[in-house]
């Protein structure tokens, strides 16, 4: 019992944070126009200055691990094809079925992923998802794409330039590929390069968890509630239980797993909800997804965990 309330120590501010940002939203303290901006700053400058920071002083060539980085494309891959399978039988219109897809297999991992890891296992424990999030997050991007034009548009409609384009000028993998050269040859940072760029990483995890909370909304919850629970299913249950366990008889142990438990786990990205009012997909359904993982979330990522270190797999 005392280890369950260490880690839901840990875990839940990281939620309490997401959910004072959608009472200060429901207050009027802050609007729309604040959470655009701030999730535009922390995705462009505070998050990729973290992730450079973290990584810059950690040696890279320590903690790269090329298995884990196959695992956890090979288990993203069959997410989606899962997600794909199962939306075919819950959803109504192509629109709902692309939302449906992205939004049962996005992980938001590069911001509630990285608050919960460092929240509970310490700063310290950031270098290793680092090094995933450069081959991830430009892998979740090609998988969206698809997910949001195949089921509307159809295979003619993908944009292969356009869509490489913006996953190479995405500031989170340009900030990994930035820090690699420092990190292998060892280059030292002046302090006040370094103390200028800690002042802007603190600030990342709680702007951002702020303005998930202001994204989102109750409106519309009853509207599409049995597909958009089923979504959350799929990517806060069914998927992180059967490749967490995989991930064990595969042998990852330690922060390996608790990287690839976490991936697996986190709630649907917000970005999905941005994504799917852009490309023409079921918007409504795509938010009630985020918002259903996001408040589910911290039950089973508390579980998880509590399971994952109560038998010592990490």
């Amino acid at each position: 019992m005392e280890q369950f309330l260490s880690i839901s120590e840990g875990v839940i501010p990281v939620f309490f944070i997401v959910l004072l940002g959608l009472i200060l939203k429901r207050a009027g303290i802050i609007d729309d126009r604040f959470v655009k901006v701030s999730s535009k700053l922390v995705f462009v400058v505070s998050l990729p200055v973290f992730i450079f920071v973290e990584l810059v002083k950690t040696k890279i060539s320590e903690h790269f691990n090329l298995e884990l980085i196959l695992f956890a494309v090979a288990a993203t891959t069959l997410s989606f094809v899962l997600s794909w399978i199962v939306a075919s039988r819950f959803t109504k219109t192509p629109e709902e079925k692309a939302s449906f897809i992205q939004g049962a297999f996005r992980s938001n991992y590069a911001i509630v992923g990285f608050a919960i890891i460092t929240n509970v296992y310490g700063i310290e424990a950031v270098a290793v998802p680092s090094i995933l999030l450069a081959f991830i997050l430009p892998y979740y991007n090609i998988l969206a794409v698809i997910s949001l034009t195949v089921p509307i548009k159809g295979k003619a409609e993908l944009q292969l330039f356009k869509t490489s384009w913006e996953i190479i000028k995405n500031p989170l993998i340009l900030a990994v590929i930035a820090a690699i050269p420092f990190s292998l040859l060892e280059i030292q940072l002046p302090f006040f390069a370094i103390k200028t760029g800690e002042y802007l990483a603190q600030m990342a995890l709680p702007v951002a968890l702020i303005g998930i909370g202001g994204s989102l909304g109750f409106d519309y919850i009853r509207s599409s509630f049995i597909p958009a629970a089923t979504a959350s299913f799929l990517k806060i249950v069914l998927i992180p239980a059967v490749f967490t366990i995989l991930a064990i008889l595969f042998g990852f142990r330690e922060i390996h797993l608790l990287t690839l438990f976490i991936l697996f786990a986190a709630p649907t990205a917000i970005a999905s909800f941005i994504m799917a009012g852009a490309m023409g997909a079921d918007i409504r359904l795509a938010g009630n997804i985020v918002l259903i993982s996001t408040l589910a979330s911290v039950i089973t990522i508390t579980l998880g965990l509590f399971l994952l270190t109560y038998y010592s797999f990490i």
